[in-house]
């Protein structure tokens, strides 16, 4: 190999997704997409946690005072609030501020679900409505609306979030 040739390093994510991890995420994502005009969802959003003041205060709180962001695998915000940004518009973001409604984390085999309802509390206190923790090993997602207390679990049939009024039928994810 030529001296003058410089390789990159490329470092891996925390957390590595896995093959169903992908497939669930995009099948659940287009599901959300399907809500219609009202919602918009997006994939691996960075959202900013280095201010205000406030937020930096919550992760010093749950042992994450380091970390300036926090991306769950998909969110949805009210399309009023959140859209696609022309170029006149201005700059694209790599980290955003805005507080989506809800937050879906799909557990991949990398991950403990201690990880995963740690950033729930992260999500609720910042101002989240929902959370959906999804298990592609036992085809279930539990929706926690506003606190850790209480999810219901969906293994079949339709997934309710009263919260935010969506429905979305399980054989839509899982098949």
């Amino acid at each position: 190999m030529p001296d003058d040739l410089e390789i990159e390093k490329i470092e891996p994510e925390e957390v590595m997704a896995s093959q169903n991890h992908a497939i669930i995420q995009l099948r659940l994502g287009a599901q959300l997409l399907a809500l219609g005009e009202n919602f918009t969802a997006a994939t691996e959003l960075s959202l900013d946690m280095s201010i205000p003041e406030e937020r930096q205060a919550i992760m010093e709180k749950h042992g994450l005072e380091k970390t300036r962001e926090l991306k769950p695998d998909i969110v949805l915000y009210r399309a009023t609030d959140f859209g696609f940004i022309f170029p006149e518009q201005g700059e694209d973001k790599t980290r955003v501020r805005d507080v989506p409604l809800l937050c879906v984390e799909i557990v991949s085999p990398s991950q403990s679900s201690q990880e995963i309802l740690k950033k729930f509390r992260i999500y609720f206190e910042i101002g989240v409505q929902s959370c959906w923790y999804v298990d592609p090993t036992l085809t279930l997602i539990r929706v926690y609306e506003g606190h850790l207390t209480g999810g219901k679990a969906f293994v079949d049939g339709e997934l309710v979030d009263d919260t935010l009024g969506i429905k979305i039928p399980l054989n839509k994810i899982f098949f």
